[in-house]
């Protein structure tokens, strides 16, 4: 099938790949669109993961306050200052200090969850699962499957990206590596909210932070 400049520009729009590897794609998938996206999808993971080995010590620290309520500061490395400095990263960057604002994570990654807290949400969702009157050899089914829910919920890597749910901020991640070519860590964050841990009326401020970030 003959590929032309169109089709080129459609997969160019839909991926973000570079011309080139758009052409030599959709002539190895003949033209066919859906199939040269999961190509380009393929070989972007493969890149990404080639890189994830690589030292990143460049990088940037954002900040993002929301309302003078609600307050993140968010460390994202880079492996060079050239590409801590491109527009494309810093837009990421910022995106990320939104998520943790709308989405209060208590971890990056779900190997940095502590062994006894795991343990303790297990025992916790375990006798929910048993006082719902739920079968003892299903139990242990329905407790790892609301453990991943879990992780979802406080860790940044595993949630669903503000600006699009259907992708986790550790895929978005992944697909910014396999773009910008560099490897990229999300290394540290803190977040601030006013007047947490202290007794106060009940206000939703990170949902009002995703329902601003989302008009």
């Amino acid at each position: 099938m003959a590929i032309t400049a169109a089709m080129i520009k459609e997969l160019r729009v839909s991926t973000g790949a570079g011309m080139m590897d758009c052409k030599k794609t959709l002539i190895e998938a003949d033209g066919d669109m859906e199939r040269a996206v999961e190509l380009l999808r393929e070989k972007g993971l493969a890149k990404a993961a080639k890189k994830a080995g690589r030292l990143a010590s460049e990088g940037i620290v954002e900040s993002y306050i929301h309302g003078g309520r609600i307050g993140v500061l968010v460390e994202v490395n880079s492996e060079t200052d050239f590409v801590a400095k491109n527009d494309e990263f810093k837009q990421f960057v910022k995106d990320v200090a939104m998520q943790i604002a709308a989405s209060n994570p208590q971890y990056i990654s779900r190997e940095e969850v502590p062994q006894g807290e795991l343990e303790k949400e297990k025992e916790i969702l375990r006798n929910q699962a048993l006082n719902e009157g739920k079968p003892e050899k299903i139990v242990d089914k329905m407790v790892e499957g609301r453990i991943e829910k879990h992780y979802k919920e406080i860790c940044l890597l595993e949630q669903p990206f503000i600006k699009d749910s259907d992708v986790t901020v550790g895929e978005l991640l992944t697909a910014k590596i396999a773009k910008i070519g560099e490897n990229l860590s999300i290394r540290r964050f803190a977040r601030f909210e006013v007047g947490e841990g202290l007794e106060k009326k009940e206000e939703n401020f990170a949902e009002e932070v995703a329902k601003q970030i989302n008009k």
